[in-house]
């Protein structure tokens, strides 16, 4: 198996960047609950040497005991994390796509402002994100990030960032299994699995459910 690597912040240390921020979404495509996002830096020159941080890969393709204990390991080493959550009454009235940017924005800033004071000069922060720019980043803008196709893949602060997302939005859709018990939100963490698909014919919307996602057309 192929695993990310330091490639991208290693081109950005030597040009001068000292913050590489790494951001990814967790939920995107899900029928229910939030969409989260993570933001991960990592100290300028970080060496991974062979450690459990080494196991760092797009959280979909870490098993999730390991990916637990890789939270943790990562919240431990890194400079600075943020996770930031949208919910679902702004999911529906601002569509997931604006609500995705919103959630990495909001961790983005947070892991900023827990920097020292030298992050205040953004000349030397740069954004790594999965997929695709984010917009209107107070003080960063589009110059100072790239947006990275499969970049949970590729880039370690990205999949990092990835992890942290999805162990925390993991544990939040458990506990609204709960709250919302008969969809399977504990296994398909809010997607539009066959059995999630299944229980919305027989017991309708629930309260987190996208209805922005016209899911109607599912009961």
């Amino acid at each position: 198996m192929k695993f990310p690597n330091f490639s991208e912040e290693k081109k950005l240390w030597r040009k001068g960047i000292v913050y590489v921020i790494g951001v990814d979404e967790v939920g995107r495509g899900c029928f229910a609950g939030p969409v989260v996002a993570a933001a991960v830096i990592f100290k300028k020159g970080y060496k991974l040497d062979g450690g459990l941080l080494s196991k760092i890969n797009d959280s979909k393709l870490v098993a999730p005991k390991l990916r637990k204990i890789l939270s943790e390991e990562i919240k431990r080493k890194v400079l600075s994390f943020a996770i930031s959550k949208v919910g679902i009454s702004t999911i529906n009235k601002i569509g997931i796509g604006k609500a995705t940017q919103k959630a990495m924005r909001k961790c983005i800033m947070a892991t900023i402002k827990r920097t020292t004071n030298q992050a205040k000069n953004r000349s030397l922060i740069f954004v790594l994100a999965d997929g695709f720019h984010i917009r209107y980043i107070r003080g960063v803008g589009l110059s100072h990030q790239k947006g990275i196709i499969k970049g949970d893949q590729k880039s370690i602060s990205i999949a990092a960032a990835s992890i942290i997302a999805k162990v925390y939005r993991d544990k939040l859709m458990k506990k609204l299994n709960r709250k919302y018990p008969g969809y399977g939100f504990s296994r398909n963490k809010g997607y539009g699995t066959k059995y999630h698909q299944k229980a919305m014919r027989k017991y309708g919307l629930s309260d987190i459910h996208r209805t922005s996602f016209n899911l109607n057309k599912f009961l």
